[in-house]
């Protein structure tokens, strides 16, 4: 009996050594993510419009992951050092980054930047949409953007159209007007959009293409009238607003949008993870009213249409810069 029951428990002792070889062997179970605080890297200073919908959806991403999804404003030019914030980082999840249309300016507008966003970023999701609008000042006789179009071709590089930086998806957007509407006017680059909307009110330039953000308060006001969004289908923020191609600008398309991305190489899982938790947070009522009171429309894609949107829209820049002739830096 005694022997018995030493050959059982060496037997017993004999199969549990491989298994505890197997077990230990086994690739631990990654971690829940997130375990900790999240942070989000902005090309944009504080108070923009990338900004503050950046904190809109960052609050509710908090809420929803159970985790503090913090801002870092990195401000610089073509957004060269929020990106390398990003895509150095260890691809865990705990950094992400802000792209938009912003990016596809740069790569058309910039001989070579120290990143590819196509390479080098693990898209996730759009936050926000905008289409592009033009405005003049509400005492302009200009009262449809057909009156402008017909004055700029009457009188061949006499009016002035206002947009920020060049270079910017404004003044990109501004130069693909002109060609498209073939007409010749000077298109003049002011510092920030609050710059131009005084130039227009004291008739420095004629109009201005900017975001609805930009102009929104003073729409409101009554000082600047929209002659046309410069989209395929009438604005939801703005639905009685004709579009360009509506009135004879066929192609005409000049929108912007903001987006999440993760340095490459970011686990599926947690890509899934975000994006899930980024259509949840844009789809709550609260977060698309906010959006449109500055002029945004909420929205959420999948990370083959954010790949999709940014591929077109680079090439659709570069050959926009390609045909103004515009010198790349």
């Amino acid at each position: 009996m005694k022997n018995e029951f030493f050959k059982r428990t060496r037997r017993g002792l004999l199969m549990a050594v491989p298994m505890a070889i197997a077990f230990a062997a086994m690739p631990q179970a990654q971690a829940a993510w997130p375990e900790k605080p999240v942070r989000i890297v902005l090309p944009f200073g504080a108070g923009g419009v990338g900004d503050v919908t950046a904190r809109i959806v960052a609050e509710k991403l908090s809420t929803l992951l159970g985790q503090r999804f913090n801002i870092e404003n990195m401000p610089g030019p073509a957004g060269i050092t929020a990106a390398r914030a990003v895509i150095t980082a260890a691809p865990d999840g705990y950094t992400l980054g802000l792209l938009s249309n912003g990016t596809a300016a740069a790569v058309a507008t910039f001989k070579k930047l120290p990143f590819d966003p196509l390479k080098d970023f693990e898209m996730v999701s759009t936050m926000g949409q905008f289409d592009a609008v033009l405005a003049v000042s509400s005492k302009s006789d200009f009262k449809t953007l057909g009156d402008f179009i017909k004055a700029a071709k009457a009188t061949p590089g006499k009016l002035n159209v206002g947009t920020i930086a060049a270079g910017s998806t404004q003044n990109l957007g501004a130069e693909f007007f002109k060609s498209v509407a073939d007409i010749n006017v000077i298109i003049v680059p002011y510092k920030n959009s609050p710059d131009i909307v005084v130039g227009l009110l004291r008739n420095d330039v004629q109009m201005m293409l900017d975001f609805p953000p930009a102009v929104k308060g003073q729409v409101s006001s009554g000082d600047l009238r929209l002659l046309a969004t410069a989209a395929e289908k009438r604005s939801k923020v703005y639905p009685d607003v004709p579009t360009g191609a509506e009135q004879g600008l066929k192609g005409f398309k000049v929108y912007s949008w903001n987006a999440i991305f993760a340095p490459k190489g970011t686990p599926k899982e947690i890509v899934e993870k975000l994006n899930k938790a980024i259509h949840e947070a844009v789809a709550m009522k609260d977060v698309q009213e906010q959006f449109a009171k500055l002029g945004i429309e909420a929205h959420a894609s999948s990370p083959e249409e954010l790949t999709k949107r940014l591929t077109d829209d680079i090439a659709n820049l570069n050959a926009v810069v390609d045909k103004a002739g515009i010198q790349r830096k």
